[in-house]
């Protein structure tokens, strides 16, 4: 199959939308046999009949159809080509490409990213994936920064660094009409109550297993989630209870109805954003560490 021609679709569509060769010859102000041989070239482009005879005029085949809803589609986005680039050169957009660690709960994402969500024009790129192959696409300048909940690891041959931005004890949640035995305690109830819990590649699960050694728990794990975001849907639908900064208690209790019953003695989740360069130059990076300095 030839390639399409663009100025061979638009004669057929013009034929389409007038319903005949002779009043799109007119509209275009062009010979009938020229608008009829550009449409003939198409038909052998595409290798199927567009158009046949029917009266004085012509009707579209099912290829034709097919052709037509597309062709629609083509040339309303090109009615709006002149527009968008009008918009985007008196409107320059201020990107940001940002690399999201899986393991970081979304909820907390938001809260570093909002100092500049109200940045006129903003255009905010998002990439979120496994901490490793994240942190290699950084290395190679392919987001402006990389946030996670751990560190980067010390490594010689990879430049990047690590800017602390804050941390936030793990508490303990429950969906709204759980019902927690009346004579076990926190933290004693997680040996009762079915457990959901992060995977291991999440640096706070590691907190977690050595926390549960010291306080001499056998949890009843029932779920674990390599997406945050996963593990607070499950846990708020009641599928068990679960692990979440202290931070998002407000916010659980009012979106979920999720109420907190403890808080884990030291464990805390630590959030890192990550650059490539030692002095961050993007602006908008420079107002995310700027806003969370404080809290380090």
């Amino acid at each position: 199959m030839l390639p399409v021609n663009y100025r061979h679709l638009h004669y057929f569509w013009v034929v389409a939308k007038e319903g005949g060769i002779a009043r799109a010859a007119e509209r275009l102000d062009m010979a009938v046999q020229t608008v009829s041989a550009q449409v003939h070239e198409l038909e052998r482009s595409l290798g199927h009949a567009l158009l046949r005879g029917a009266g004085r005029g012509v009707e579209l085949t099912d290829a034709g159809k097919a052709a037509l809803h597309l062709a629609e589609q083509i040339f309303q986005l090109g009615e709006q080509l002149p527009g968008t680039v009008r918009d985007a050169a008196s409107r320059p957009r201020v990107r940001l490409s940002v690399g999201i660690s899986d393991g970081l709960p979304k909820p907390v994402v938001r809260q570093l990213l909002q100092p500049i969500l109200k940045t006129a024009n903003l255009h905010l790129i998002c990439h979120e994936g496994e901490f490793d192959p994240l942190l290699a696409e950084l290395a190679l300048h392919k987001f402006d920064v990389l946030l996670s909940d751990r560190a980067a690891p010390k490594n010689p041959n990879l430049k990047v660094f690590s800017h602390h931005m804050g941390s936030t004890p793990i508490a303990w949640f429950a969906a709204a009409g759980t019902n927690i035995p009346a004579r076990t305690r926190f933290p004693q109830c997680l040996e009762v109550l079915p457990v959901l819990l992060p995977t291991g590649h999440s640096e706070v699960r590691l907190l977690l297993d050595e926390w549960f050694r010291r306080e001499h728990l056998l949890p009843r794990i029932v779920g674990e989630f390599e997406d945050s975001a996963s593990l607070m849907t499950f846990g708020t639908g009641g599928l068990g209870v679960f692990p979440a900064p202290e931070s998002l208690a407000r916010e659980l209790a009012r979106t979920h109805g999720a109420k907190e019953i403890g808080r884990c003695a030291d464990v805390s989740e630590h959030f890192y954003a990550i650059s490539a360069q030692r002095r961050v130059v993007h602006p908008l990076v420079q107002s995310i560490l700027r806003a969370a300095s404080p809290q380090n």
